[in-house]
């Protein structure tokens, strides 16, 4: 009988090492992270323009390799990812989650005392919420800043653009914390003309906004976008422009943002483990690869995604073997990263190494 085989699946001939891997195993490929970065760093009119959101990877390596590569500020989800960029050497962090829980605020708090030497900001879109924010704020240092989280028609978090913002905007200023503006319109699909159009209208509120604060003397910026936006913000409104999937690209980004030349750089690796007429069941369950979207679209492959549970996943196949090793690519990369607090990473230099990830750390 023939021996199983590595199958390169979405990604084109790159072998494993000899040695047995465990799976499922989150394997990245440096060369396409280098590769992503600098595409970015061009879509986004220049590297000192480029916050990356570190929840796409949460692995301390990216934020060192990011550093070293002329990024100077990042974004994040979570106090571990706060903490854990901080710790990578990063200088200026912003906190995107306009929480109201004091506990958490007071985390964030505490981690900038440690690190006096960066800029650190968190985010503001209720009266309850600067309230929190103010009570920790009266004996926390200077170096944090807030800004207030726009609600550009998204509907999740942010406030109205309109007198409600520029309240909490006043309020947060007469404390001296005010740093600007945070708009993250997801919403924003389409072609790349139809989200031109919707990116400009609401730049346009955003300015509004800007004006109207200039005239009492009060200056601010933004950082604004994600994906499918970033690079369509105008540079003379947004300072910093926060792209999301760059990192990894996913079975999505690589088709609907082909423009932008994003290479997909991390897979799961799965193992058939068993075989039948017709079908084959990997060892790559919801535990594996996140199942946030729909059974059909969780992973590219060429036929149908039948069932996945909590450890298995059941696809359409003709020619697979028990023992066969695939390698997976998921719709959405980053959450799938959210899994693993280790990764298998293909180095530049050609070699292969573990490196630690936060995993679902909070």
């Amino acid at each position: 009988m023939d021996k199983p085989t590595d199958r390169p699946g979405t990604r084109a001939s790159q072998p494993l090492p000899n040695e047995p891997v465990a799976t499922p195993c989150f394997v990245i490929f440096e060369d396409g992270i280098r590769h992503n970065l600098k595409r970015t760093a061009e879509a986004c009119g220049g590297i000192e323009r480029f916050m990356p959101h570190v929840k796409t990877h949460r692995a301390p390596w990216i934020v060192k390799l990011s550093l070293a590569m002329g990024v100077t500020a990042f974004k994040c989800a979570t106090n571990a990812e706060v903490e854990m960029v901080l710790g990578a050497g990063a200088k200026a962090v912003t906190w995107a989650y306009p929480t109201v829980n004091p506990a958490n605020v007071h985390r964030f708090v505490e981690a900038a005392k440690t690190c006096p030497d960066a800029q650190l900001t968190g985010m503001v879109d209720s009266e309850r919420g600067f309230e929190v924010w103010r009570a920790e704020l009266k004996n926390a240092p200077d170096n944090i800043k807030l800004r207030i989280d726009l609600d550009p028609g998204l509907g999740r978090t942010g406030a109205p653009m309109d007198e409600t913002a520029l309240k909490f905007a006043r309020a947060v200023h007469s404390i001296g914390r005010l740093s600007g503006w945070h708009i993250y319109d997801g919403h924003v699909k389409g072609s790349r003309e139809e989200r031109r159009a919707q990116v400009l209208a609401l730049a346009e509120k955003v300015r509004g906004l800007r004006d109207e604060l200039k005239k009492e003397g009060i200056d601010t910026d933004a950082i604004a976008g994600g994906s499918y936006t970033f690079d369509l913000w105008p540079a003379d409104l947004a300072t910093f422009v926060s792209p999301g999937s760059w990192t990894y690209s996913s079975a999505q980004h690589d088709i609907e943002l082909a423009d932008l030349g994003w290479q997909p750089a991390a897979f799961v690796l799965a193992t058939v483990i068993s075989v039948h007429k017709g079908t084959a069941t990997l060892d790559a369950g919801c535990k594996a690869i996140s199942p946030d979207k729909p059974l059909s679209e969780r992973f590219r492959w060429n036929g149908r995604i039948i069932l996945q549970n909590e450890e298995h996943v059941v696809v359409e196949s003709d020619d697979l073997r028990v023992g066969d090793r695939v390698f997976l690519m998921p719709q959405h990369a980053c959450t799938t990263a959210y899994m693993y607090s280790d990764a298998l990473v293909k180095t530049s230099s050609g070699g292969w190494e573990h490196r630690p990830q936060l995993g679902s750390a909070r």
